[in-house]
């Protein structure tokens, strides 16, 4: 069974931001000759995340005000002593943004079925963004057979 992978890139903007990456893995299980397998779907990053959701405006807007209550940026957090760790000059202070992270997922299997996602109705795979902006990266990775 052949394994194809894939790496694409995301420009995020500051602070939380959920993009649908859903049409991303659509393209490339359609560039494949994958009809029955799996995706793998893989951030690479420790202050982003995935999720599987519905993808709707003011969910989505729920969704951020939630986490900002996990993780205040405002909290007082030891990451963020700067000055007591070796760092780039452009760190950021973004303990919160990890710790959010940590409550969310670094990755989703979804099946395929027929060379389609096996997702549910209102279901999309979300990309979150908690720190940011960045270019963001996310890997792919098809097992499956072919037609």
């Amino acid at each position: 069974m052949p394994i194809i992978n894939k790496v694409i890139e995301i420009e995020t903007e500051q602070g939380i931001n959920i993009y649908n990456i859903t049409p991303h893995i659509n393209d490339f299980i359609a560039s494949t000759s994958i009809k029955n397998g799996q995706v793998l779907v893989f951030s690479r990053h420790t202050t982003t995340a995935l999720a599987i959701n519905e993808n709707e405006e003011r969910l989505l807007e729920d969704i951020k005000v939630f986490l900002r209550k996990l993780a205040p940026e405002s909290d007082r957090y030891l990451h963020n002593d700067l000055h007591l760790r070796v760092v780039p000059e452009d760190e950021p202070m973004n303990a919160h943004s990890h710790l959010m992270a940590m409550m969310l997922s670094t990755s989703e299997v979804i099946p395929i079925v027929d060379g389609k996602l096996a997702l549910g109705t209102w279901q999309s795979v979300l990309f979150l963004e908690l720190d940011g902006a960045r270019k963001r990266t996310v890997f792919f990775q098809i097992y499956g057979e072919s037609a």
